[in-house]
């Protein structure tokens, strides 16, 4: 099972916002998720439902959210594993970033994937052969 892209957290939640201030970011969303070849984790899985309907933001009743997952489900989803998590500590160390960050690259790196969209790393980054873009940056 191989795929383009990784689609990160953010991406998902912008898709579902109502805020009248994430229009932008809503729409570019939505358009990366009409592109067939991407996948995600049981990470992200986990991340958007915890987000979605948290007391803080209720983005999504529980209802609409595990519909929305249910049909994320249907891409490349890569499992958690011992082996995935070891990958994640190492790429956290010698990347120096967040070991949840390490996961999503070693997540997406098990997919064989090219591109992760996301906004918690660095634009433009290499994470061996893994490039980070962040979809919602306003060029200068």
């Amino acid at each position: 099972m191989t795929t383009d892209a990784f689609i990160d957290t953010n991406v998902l939640l912008y898709a579902v916002s109502t805020a009248a201030e994430e229009r932008r970011e809503r729409r570019v969303a939505r358009r990366l998720l009409e592109v067939d070849n991407w996948g995600l984790s049981v990470q992200v899985l986990q991340e958007f439902y915890v987000n979605a309907t948290g007391k803080l933001a209720q983005t999504l009743p529980e209802g609409e959210a595990m519909r929305f997952l249910a049909h994320l489900m249907r891409r490349p989803v890569v499992n958690l594993t011992p082996e995935l998590f070891l990958r994640g500590v190492e790429l956290k160390e010698r990347y120096r970033i967040s070991y949840w960050d390490g996961a999503i690259v070693a997540a997406a790196l098990t997919l064989g994937c090219h591109t992760l969209y996301t906004q918690d790393l660095n634009h433009g980054q290499d994470y061996d052969g893994l490039r980070a873009v962040d979809p919602f940056r306003h060029e200068e």
